[in-house]
């Protein structure tokens, strides 16, 4: 007998809850059992922390005040934009990726009803990430004299349903505002900036320059702190909810419920036209056929496909961006320090650039190389197998290239040799992570490889090792100890041909992919 009944609210929620869960395990080897083992130590230890904060303020209220509200306000909006981050990219899915409203809004479902439990397991997803940790360093606190801070999960909750509308509001402006052909890759590319935006404002200090203030949280506490900063009206609000004041709990609920409904019931009838629009919109690109006749050979039309997926591959863009965020602030670093400071304090800084380039190239090859849905077609082609890898590694590479010219070529220009060993031992990296996962090609279906995430355990363990060692060549290069470089090198090229496969060995092994 069914727990709910079957095309009501539960029900459906239910099965998007379990899809949800199916999504996130699929792919990974050690699979659901490896799954809750893996989270039942990190909750442990979530869980001995709680403990021991529970101890250490037993019978200590937290005072209202501004540096209290300052951190709690923060804490929110910290909060709320990974949600939000989240929320957007599963809108964005919602009309591109799971393919199933359409089904869903020719049935007898109401459109409305549809969207509000889609929505409601976009908020359900993102407040597990949050509510989870949550309540295993809290639960000790609550159950040892602060019982009113179990108002902390109710404010999360409401976050929770505040991000939901909010991403959906969001997404349905991009379909209004560019058409439902670009709304896909912004979404994912908002959901990463997003993501992103609040550690590039921890980073203010280094990407301002020596002169710039603390970072942007530093200065807002040492402000609260010292009596010098000015709080807005309602500042105060986010800290009394969660210390479980009736009022301001109720209002931030009213406030997320609020924003949630509004999105989820006003949009229903608009997101299921969307939702149709992409389809026809899909169908009709695809109708279109090739613009362009094929490249001259078959490296050149290998590469340009590979250019052109990657382009339109909204997932794996918003993967990169996050990479090329984080590299951000160390290239500025990098390149700001190279006029003023000597070759050997730049080490550190040109290291971290050739490791993060073998990050992204490693990114990238997985994607071109791995993600094949005929696998047995390439291994059997007349085109030799080398000739597509050596295609596939240089689409990977020229995006990382590319992303390497404006800091190493302003560092070159204060210092010629630090950024000529930095291009040298970046291009090495991207190079060796590159040729690691030709040969290490785990093929699957592309629509599987957002939820799988990386290739098999022993390659990836491997690039890491290699951009490691390569790294730290490179560090040693530009600090001037040259007769220390080749030492991790040699480390690194062991690594490799441990690794390396043979032309014949890759076949074999696309052929036994396709067979499984």
């Amino acid at each position: 007998m069914a727990l709910f009944k079957p095309a009501s609210t539960p029900w459906l929620l239910a099965h998007e809850l379990r899809l949800g869960w199916r999504g996130f395990i699929s792919g990974r080897k050690r699979g659901a059992v490896g799954t809750a083992i893996a989270f039942t130590v990190a909750g442990v230890a979530l869980l001995t922390v709680g403990v021991l904060i529970a101890m250490g303020i037993r019978g200590h209220e937290i005072p209202i005040g501004p540096l209290s509200i300052a951190i709690a306000g923060l804490a929110l909006a910290v909060i709320l934009t990974l949600m939000l981050s989240t929320t957007l990219a599963g809108a964005a899915d919602a009309l591109y990726v799971r393919g199933d409203l359409d089904l869903l809004f020719s049935s007898p479902l109401s459109p409305r009803k549809v969207l509000f439990v889609r929505a409601l397991g976009l908020a359900i997803s993102a407040l597990l990430w949050f509510l989870v940790p949550a309540v295993l360093l809290l639960a000790p606190s609550i159950v040892l004299g602060h019982p009113a801070w179990a108002a902390v999960f109710v404010v999360l909750v409401a976050a929770a349903l505040a991000a939901a509308g909010v991403g959906l509001l969001l997404a349905m402006a991009l379909f209004a505002l560019i058409g439902p052909r670009r709304t896909r890759t912004v979404a994912q590319v908002m959901a990463a900036l997003i993501g992103a935006a609040f550690f590039l404002a921890s980073q203010y200090r280094n990407l301002m320059g020596e002169k710039a203030s603390n970072s942007l949280f530093a200065e807002i506490a040492r402000a609260a702190k010292e009596g010098r900063i000015t709080l807005p009206p309602l500042a105060d609000l986010p800290l009394r909810a969660a210390l479980g004041q009736p009022l301001p709990l109720l209002a931030v609920v009213a406030i997320g419920a609020g924003i949630f409904l509004l999105s989820a019931w006003t949009l229903g009838r608009r997101f299921a036209d969307a939702a149709a629009a992409t389809q026809g919109a899909e169908t009709r690109k695809a109708a279109k056929g090739p613009g362009r006749a094929f490249a001259a050979g078959a490296f050149r039309a290998t590469l340009r496909k590979e250019l052109r997926l990657m382009g339109r591959d909204a997932a794996l863009l918003s993967q990169v961006l996050l990479r090329v965020l984080y590299m951000l602030p160390l290239a500025l670093v990098l390149a700001r320090n190279a006029s003023h400071q000597p070759a050997w304090m730049l080490a550190g800084g040109a290291a971290g650039v050739a490791f993060l380039a073998g990050q992204v190239a490693g990114s990238l090859i997985w994607i071109t190389v791995s993600a094949e849905d005929t696998p047995d077609l390439l291994a059997l082609s007349p085109t030799p197998v080398s000739v597509l890898n050596r295609a596939k590694l240089t689409a990977a590479l020229i995006p990382v290239a590319l992303l390497l010219v404006v800091p190493v070529a302003v560092m070159a220009w204060f210092q010629p040799l630090a950024g000529l060993w930095t291009a040298v031992g970046s291009g090495l990296t991207a190079w060796a992570a590159g040729m690691i996962g030709v040969w290490r090609q785990k093929p699957g279906k592309r629509a599987d490889f957002r939820r799988r995430k990386g290739s098999s355990f022993l390659a990836a363990l491997g690039e890491l090792a290699v951009t490691m060692m390569t790294a730290a060549a490179t560090a040693l290069a530009v600090a001037g100890w040259l007769a220390w470089a080749p030492l991790p090198l040699i480390v690194a090229l062991a690594l490799m041909m441990a690794l390396r496969r043979t032309e014949a060995q890759i076949a074999a092994a696309l052929r036994a992919a396709a067979v499984g």
